[in-house]
């Protein structure tokens, strides 16, 4: 099979590297990739959000399964177009997308079909929002309703943080369209939970399940980012919990964008806060996680190429149960200084060539200027050790994260350390 990976990130790098394990895996390529899937496929200079060059490269290659890495890719109907075109595509409908680039969507969508998640509502005037947030004591989270690259959420602890986050958006316009609207919700607390699924459209297939870290420093301090790195399998989440996440957030949140009239066929992610009350939603995500699926791509033992096809053509009925690898996986993302914020790029990276062999790196921003490796984004690297225990994994990963070198290069120490 002739195999098309929309994206450039270090989530595309691991569906690259994964999809070459499948013997349904011919020509592979990327588009527009970074360094580290140059060494796997062919990189396509195209972006991720352009359809019509999408289609063009589709058809000029007869490709027979494309794979939409990121939110970008949904949100521009890059699967609306391909499929139109007859060309199989994982990854949903731009109008199944607006379960992630469009949070009061997504809200109102969860209470259509009785997910559990936080109080909320969605705002476009900052008075109203102010109130809102003051009446609960600035304990809320303010989220831009669009797409903002993992910036749009202020998790606010007090009066003082609800006004700013609000004014930031609102009246300061900090996000331009993407924070126009705003959705305020009732802080939730309790620990943080990835659970995915393989959607066709009507069935859901549970994946393993992760944590991630989001804030950019270590102690959960500092900004939120894209994410500093997860780890999988999670300390205290058994085989029942992700049951009942199947049950009672992904099958409904899949039979509810169905009756909408959205084909959702792709990958659903549910961000989840494990609350005293139960699991709560805090956000739907339209594809894998970033650094997510390079901890969980690692663990699957079975063959994601098949999986996909048969997302993409929306037929899973066939579908085995998934199989996992016993081994435990941690990720640490090795950042550009700043980040989340401005950072410079066009470092020299060092360091990849002292690396042991069972360690991973999947780039994310990344790029080659003659022979060298050097930076060309916010996160650069995703480092992940394997071991039969989380603690053997983080070891290595710890080790391998501080052998990397480049200019003002910082991560996170404390990945997966509550499971140790």
């Amino acid at each position: 099979m002739r195999l098309l990976i929309v994206g450039a990130g270090a989530r595309e790098h691991a569906l690259a590297w994964k999809c070459r394990q499948s013997p349904l895996c011919g020509e592979l390529l990327v588009a527009p990739g970074n360094a580290g899937t140059a060494a796997l496929a062919r990189n396509i200079p195209v972006k991720p959000d352009d359809s019509t060059a999408l289609l063009e490269l589709a058809k000029a290659e007869r490709i027979d399964l494309a794979v939409l890495g990121p939110e970008s890719a949904v949100d521009a109907g890059v699967g609306d177009v391909l499929r139109a075109e007859g060309v199989p595509v994982f990854g949903p409908d731009r109008a199944a997308g607006r379960i992630e680039s469009s949070k009061a969507f997504a809200k109102a969508l969860m209470r259509e079909a009785g997910i559990p998640t936080a109080a909320h509502r969605a705002f476009s005037d900052a008075e109203p929002a102010r109130a809102f947030a003051a009446e609960r004591g600035g304990q809320v989270a303010v989220k831009a309703d669009g797409l903002a690259l993992g910036k749009g959420v202020f998790v606010c602890g007090s009066i003082a943080e609800s006004d700013a986050a609000i004014e930031a958006l609102l009246e300061q316009n900090a996000l331009g369209a993407a924070g126009s609207t705003v959705v305020i919700e009732e802080r939730l607390f309790g620990q943080e939970l990835s659970v995915f699924g393989f959607s066709d459209g009507r069935r859901v297939l549970p994946l393993e399940p992760a944590r991630d870290y989001k804030r950019a420093l270590a102690g959960d301090r500092g900004l939120n980012t894209g994410g500093m790195g997860a780890y999988s399998p999670p300390a205290g989440v058994n085989d029942s919990l992700v049951e009942q996440v199947h049950k009672a957030v992904l099958q409904p949140a899949i039979d509810a964008l169905r009756e909408r009239g959205s084909q959702y066929r792709g990958v659903l992610y549910a961000g989840l806060m494990l609350t005293a009350s139960g699991a709560q939603v805090i956000e739907f995500n339209a594809r894998f996680g970033d650094p997510e699926a390079q901890v969980l791509l690692p663990r699957l033992e079975s063959d994601l190429v098949e999986v996909m096809l048969a997302c993409a053509r929306g037929d899973l009925s066939s579908a085995p149960a998934l199989r996992w690898s016993p081994d435990a996986a941690v990720g640490v993302v090795i950042a550009s200084g700043g980040y989340p914020d401005s950072y410079l790029t066009g470092h020299e990276i060092s360091g990849l060539d002292e690396l042991p062999g069972e360690v991973l790196v999947f780039h994310a921003g990344t790029r080659l200027a003659g022979q060298k490796l050097i930076t060309a984004g916010g996160r650069v690297l995703t480092v992940v050790g394997r071991g039969r225990t989380v603690r053997d994994a983080r070891d290595r990963a710890a080790a391998a994260a501080a052998r990397v070198r480049f200019q003002e290069a910082f991560y996170r120490h404390d990945i997966a350390a509550e499971a140790t």
